[in-house]
């Protein structure tokens, strides 16, 4: 109905077959510019995460500059990677690696109307620019991460070095046609250090392809806790298995997920002889059955980095979507989302208030029942759906020249 159709060229460190945040969030996004009749072309490299090579067969990683179709249409076309170890510069030599390889690939495609490039990937967010550049074409920045004030609460990189990558994340964020955020914080952040061209689109959950799980027991011999995401430096999950190698006697922890600190916390935990499971990346029927098998769900970030108060954990809305309690060491915004939902109980950052409330929880397991709380607030506040069509409608302001206020 007199719809303007619109080349969208998206660069992104992962997508499907893999399972991450950046996949999650731009496949529901994808789906719905598809539907738009919108041409949509991801560069992406071959499938190799969480483990650093390829483990799935060629017809599904897909081949370097070979083309794919995904679920809905759009068109993939991928680079090469880098072989690594899942360390922190293993992945940063792999990222600059496929990051050149797709400033050429995106050289080889049609002219798109926005370049736009997911980030954390920091040498990501350098191809995309370029690539925009070279191609005269806007560039939207898609920040789901608060960079750069993340690099400097991790201490990445020291000295000169630091300033460098800083001032680089800020030029390409000032550059930028219009950067999306995924924290109302972190925009107000951004605004007041001069940026104009800044938008919120949260991450947000299909509430009508996830289930709303039934009550856990009301008696259990333990009280289950689930983790699941990332195990890495963000989430300080050491402070998680400590807790429960202080509520043994009635508590169980299962972890899933992959990351740099994994074997770290998987020594930790047999060092304090901790009841805790340790299980690879779940894909969306088995991270179903997990939040079917718990009781509670652990949303966790460390406290002691100022980024974080505008920072919300992705999985906090797939836990409220399906209806399960949530143990939240979190603050700032992310508190307020569990605060408001009514869905869990936010703790203190450290082994002793963690396991004090699950105590308290596995006494009083009606506290376990969260109803409908959650994911009513989804509904009202991240149904992907209605994120997606704001997300297109700065879009459309973008590929038409129009200024982001």
């Amino acid at each position: 109905m007199g719809e303007i159709s619109v080349r969208l060229q998206l660069l992104t460190h992962s997508y499907t077959p893999e399972h991450s945040p950046p996949q999650r969030r731009w496949t529901q996004f994808n789906r719905y510019f598809r539907s738009l009749d919108w041409e949509v072309l991801v560069i992406t490299p071959v499938a190799h995460a969480p483990n650093g090579r390829r483990t799935l067969p060629k017809s599904e990683a897909g081949r370097a500059f070979r083309w794919d179709v995904g679920m809905f249409g759009e068109r993939i076309l991928r680079v090469p990677y880098l072989w690594h170890r899942t360390t922190r510069l293993g992945r940063l030599m792999d990222h600059c690696f496929s990051a050149a390889a797709s400033v050429a690939a995106g050289m080889l495609t049609r002219r798109p109307d926005a370049v736009i490039v997911t980030v954390p990937s920091l040498p990501i967010l350098g191809a995309g620019y370029l690539l925009s550049r070279l191609r005269r074409v806007p560039f939207v920045v898609d920040m789901r991460d608060a960079w750069p004030d993340i690099a400097r609460d991790a201490r990445i990189v020291r000295g000169s070095a630091k300033s460098l990558t800083e001032r680089a994340v800020v030029t390409f964020q000032e550059r930028a046609d219009l950067v999306v955020t995924v924290t109302y914080g972190f925009a107000s952040t951004l605004r007041e250090r001069g940026l104009k061209n800044v938008a919120t689109v949260v991450n947000g959950v299909d509430i009508s392809v996830r289930e709303l799980l039934p009550p856990p027991p009301e008696n259990r011999e333990r009280l289950e806790v689930l983790y699941l995401g990332n195990h890495g430096e963000s989430q300080r999950l050491d402070l998680v298995i400590r807790a429960a190698a202080l509520a043994r006697d009635y508590v169980h922890l299962t972890m899933v997920g992959h990351g740099v600190q994994r074997r770290q916390l998987m020594a930790l935990a047999r060092e304090l002889d901790a009841p805790v499971s340790f299980h690879g990346p779940a894909r969306r029927r088995e991270v179903m059955e997990y939040y079917r098998a718990a009781d509670t769900c652990v949303v966790s970030l460390r406290d002691d980095w100022k980024s974080f108060e505008t920072t919300i954990p992705s999985k906090t809305y797939e836990v409220l979507a399906v209806g399960r309690h949530v143990t939240a060491v979190v603050r700032g915004e992310a508190r307020s989302i569990i605060e408001e939902s009514g869905a869990g109980d936010v703790v203190e950052s450290s082994p002793e208030s963690i396991a004090q409330l699950w105590k308290e929880l596995h006494g009083d397991r009606s506290r376990l029942l969260t109803g409908t709380s959650g994911r009513d607030w989804v509904q009202d506040n991240a149904d992907v759906d209605s994120l997606a069509v704001a997300y297109a409608d700065l879009l459309r302001s973008v590929a038409a020249g129009r200024p982001q206020a």
